[in-house]
């Protein structure tokens, strides 16, 4: 007489509930990982010299440059202000995207 393995008192009634749980959850999660990449983010250095737009798939799209934040004789001013939007951006899509998808994950690490 052949036994079946014991899933540790799960049914295969069980087990189809959690497959068909699991598959409802990877949907939703497709469905905000798609709508976050439709937002947009921007990040912005101080006094708005520079304007960094990231989609919320983390790709830049814009960047703005305020003249007044080119000097020629001052380039590390410029680079720092580059750096500081795009940092603030990405920053807001990570943020956003935690916010969004953190409930998937949460207790997982």
């Amino acid at each position: 007489m052949s036994r079946r393995p014991n899933f540790g008192g799960m049914g295969m009634g069980n087990m189809q509930g959690i497959i068909k749980q699991a598959k409802k959850m990877q949907q939703q999660m497709e469905a905000e990982q798609a709508s976050l990449a439709t937002q947009e983010f921007v990040g912005k250095s101080a006094d708005d010299m520079v304007v960094a737009t990231f989609s919320g798939d983390r790709k830049l799209k814009d960047l703005k440059i305020n003249k007044e934040a080119i000097d020629p004789d001052d380039p590390d001013m410029l680079q720092d202000l580059v750096i500081d939007a795009v940092n603030k951006g990405i920053k807001a899509v990570d943020d956003a995207t935690q916010a969004s998808m953190g409930k998937y994950t949460k207790g997982l690490m």
